[in-house]
Parts: C-alpha cells; structure tokens; sequence
C-alpha cells in the first residue's frame, strides 16, 4: 500500500522506516533536507514540497500528518486540500486534541475528503518494538488503512484497533498520556525515597532490575528506567525540570467536565508544573506562613 507522511523527525522517521521495511511504498516530505535524503537513501522517496508528495501517490491517497498539534495540523491540511481529490484521507497520527479531530473529521466529509485520528505511542522504539495505536474515524475507512496499522504495530492482531468514531482515537490516547504521568510520579517518588535512605546504601539500579522480573510493579517504563539507571545511578546532571506534552492537562480537565475523581493523575501534572518554576513562589509563601503562624525559621538563599 502507498502511504505519504508529513514529518519525518525521530518518530516520523521511524515509522517511515519501518513501513517501508513492512513493503509499503512510502513518500516523505519534511523541512529538513537531511531527513528526506535519508528516507530516500533507504530506500523510500523524500520530496522537497507537498505538491511533490501528492503526484507521487496514487488515488484514493493516505496522507499520514506528523506534526505538533493545532495550527500546524490546520495549515497542513489547508495546504493539501487544494491538491488533492475526493475521497482522499488525511490521517493526524500527532497528539492533537480530540475536539480538534471531531472538528476536522465534520468539516472534511462535506468536501469529499475522509479524516482518520490515530493516537500513536511507542516514541523512538517503535521502529523495532512496534507502536501502538488508537484508531478513530468512520469504519469502512479505517478497515482501508487496515495494512498499514498492521505494518506499523507490533503484530497484525496486536497494539492497535478502531476505537470509535472520529475523535475516538485521541481521546483514549489523551487519557493513555494521562496514565503515563501517573505511573511515571509514583516510580520517580518510589525511587526517591529509595535512594535518600543513605543508611541501607541501597543501589536503586539493581533494585529496578529486580523489579523487573516477577513483580507486579514491572512494565516497559520500568525497563527503560532500569536502563537509564544502569547508565546514570545517581542522576548527575540532570536537571529536575519536566516539560508536558499537553495531554495530562487535557485529561484532567475532562474528568473534571465528568465529575471524574482524578486525583493522582492531577497531582502528576501539578507536580510537572512546578518542577519547572525557577523562583518557586508557593515554597516560600509556606515558609513565610510557618514562620508567621508558629515562629519557624525561615531558610535565606
């Protein structure tokens, strides 16, 4: 099957890679020189504009979209439209809004052409590990692009499926991202308190690699924290600031549009948010307020 992709950084790049591998003619196009040159190189066909990268795809065509979420996915689309030919797909394989999907997928449909969201996870290891996705958008179009899900999860049967229609598929990978801020708070804190017991000279690397195997705590996230660990013990040079993808945001501010209780996912982005605060505003307010209430000492910089 033929499949265009727009975007071809490191996730891009390697589900390029990995559909060409799976017999899939694949057409690139990306602002980058390098990275067109690459997928040519390999074997594919990088393109230097979108008008290239529509003339070298057959009809019906898919066009898979790896690119922020938002403006740039309007702007995109906007510029193939004028391109393209009813009955031709857009595919948003980025982590955009849900809302955003549903929005394009109604405004789409009216003008001839299809709209797929599909909630892609598995980063810099899906070229070898597979990704997993979640698929939204009218059956019979999703059933299409059947062979390429196929390719680029980790089996034809595995790691991916239609979970509803259109916004269905970044929906449930919003709250996928949500999970993911859950899971990795509670290892960082678990780790955390391991390793400031500096009486019981415990070798969190070790730990991690015995968790790993039997425990009911083991997981991929595990794996790759255990990894990390084995390469860097003590964490040097590593500074404590956590950027967030925007989905833990929008996932708590659905289970509050819910009446979901949320609490630990909320608590792991308040706890992003404030790793990045250079001049942490709310530490030295709870000091002022000890010192205020209850004579404490208060520390000076």
């Amino acid at each position: 099957m033929e499949i265009g992709l727009i975007g071809l950084g490191k996730m891009g790049g390697n589900m390029a890679e990995r559909l060409r591998l799976g017999g899939h003619k694949v057409v690139g196009f990306d602002f980058s020189k390098d990275a067109t040159a690459k997928l040519t190189a390999s074997g594919g066909l990088g393109v230097d504009s979108l008008e290239d990268l529509v003339k070298n795809l057959s009809q019906p065509r898919a066009i898979w979209i790896m690119v922020p979420e938002g403006k740039p996915v309007d702007e995109t689309i906007a510029k193939l439209k004028p391109l393209m030919a009813k009955g031709d797909i857009f595919i948003d394989g980025g982590n955009s809004n849900y809302k955003d999907s549903i929005k394009r997928h109604d405004e789409l449909k009216p003008q001839g052409f299809e709209f797929v969201d599909v909630g892609t996870s598995g980063g810099i290891w899906g070229i070898t590990e597979g990704y997993s996705m979640m698929v939204g958008g009218d059956e019979d179009i999703v059933s299409s692009l059947t062979p390429i899900f196929e390719t680029l999860a980790p089996a034809k049967d595995q790691g991916w499926g239609r979970t509803g229609p259109s916004g269905a598929g970044h929906f449930v990978k919003m709250v996928h991202n949500g999970i993911e801020y859950g899971m990795m708070e509670s290892y960082a804190e678990g780790f955390a308190i391991m390793m400031a017991k500096t009486t019981l000279q415990l070798d969190v690397a070790q730990i991690s690699e015995i968790w790993r195997y039997g425990s009911v705590v083991r997981s991929w996230l595990l794996d790759l924290t255990a990894e990390a660990l084995q390469h860097n013990r003590t964490l040097e040079g590593i500074a404590p600031f956590v950027p967030d993808s925007g989905e833990g945001r929008w996932t708590v501010f659905e289970a509050i549009d819910l009446n979901i209780s949320a609490p630990v996912i909320t608590e792991s982005l308040i706890r992003r948010l404030r790793s990045r605060e250079d001049n942490n505003l709310t530490d030295r307010m709870l000091s002022v307020m000890r010192g205020a209430f209850g004579g404490h000492a208060i520390k000076k910089d």
